[in-house]
């Protein structure tokens, strides 16, 4: 399943310091969007906003046509950090997703099933029992990858989960992702400074402008984009 997710009129302060202004953004159910923006542009901010994990100084958000107030049922967020706990195996790490959906606690075989399933997905069925730091950092971030996938969300945030990767896990990592949320069919909202992220796995980007964050361009990518496009958009993600 998957939901829709509108941003309408949002401004964010840091005191007095304009971070977000005036964005406008729709999202259509099933939809695969790039937020992109140089440092500053108030990408994850914004990714906070959509979370629930941050409230806007004005404007609202809605998912499904709810209000956004706070962290809601079937979002869920990847991190650049794959943030696992440490004393916990893999096969714990992924249970969490489900522990907090509560499908752990309603139905425990299904969710055992689930998480088997998950885990053959990403290739780490091996390593189950194994701890996050026995794990190189690609295979950590394929956990987090499974345990924000494993309640079936409506909404998959990502926030810049590849920045941390050498090219080829970056590459790998991509590749899982878009095939495990083309097999969820659920909304994808990826934060990134990296064009190439976005071509990966969205069919859309939004460019984000700097201080304050604005909606400077919104791109269709699916069929690529010409080489002015493309020199334009890096030249703004590589701004200061």
């Amino acid at each position: 399943m998957s939901l829709p997710v509108t941003i309408t009129g949002l401004s964010h302060r840091y005191g007095r310091r304009v971070v977000l202004d005036g964005i406008d953004l729709a999202v259509a159910a099933g939809e695969r969007v790039a937020l992109l923006g140089a440092s500053g542009a108030g990408k994850s901010t914004l990714m906070q906003m959509i979370a629930g994990l941050a409230k806007p100084t004005e404007g609202t958000v809605t998912i499904g046509g709810r209000p956004v107030d706070g962290p809601l049922p079937g979002v869920t967020m990847m991190l650049q950090r794959p943030a696992l706990l440490p004393w916990a195996s893999v096969r714990q790490n992924v249970e969490l997703g489900l522990r907090f959906s509560g499908l752990m606690r309603r139905d425990h075989d299904a969710a055992r099933l689930r998480v088997n399933a998950l885990l053959a997905q990403i290739g780490l069925s091996d390593r189950a029992d194994a701890l996050p730091t026995e794990l190189s950092g690609g295979q950590q971030q394929r956990v987090a990858l499974a345990r924000a996938l494993a309640p079936r969300p409506d909404v998959l945030l990502l926030d810049e989960p590849f920045s941390a990767l050498d090219m080829g896990t970056r590459a790998a990592l991509r590749a899982d992702v878009l095939r495990l949320a083309l097999d969820a069919g659920t909304t994808l909202i990826l934060v990134s400074h990296d064009l190439a992220d976005a071509e990966a796995l969205c069919t859309r980007a939004v460019l984000l402008s700097g201080h304050p964050g604005r909606v400077a361009e919104d791109l269709a990518i699916a069929n690529g984009i010409d080489a002015a496009t493309r020199d334009r958009v890096v030249a703004r993600l590589d701004a200061a």
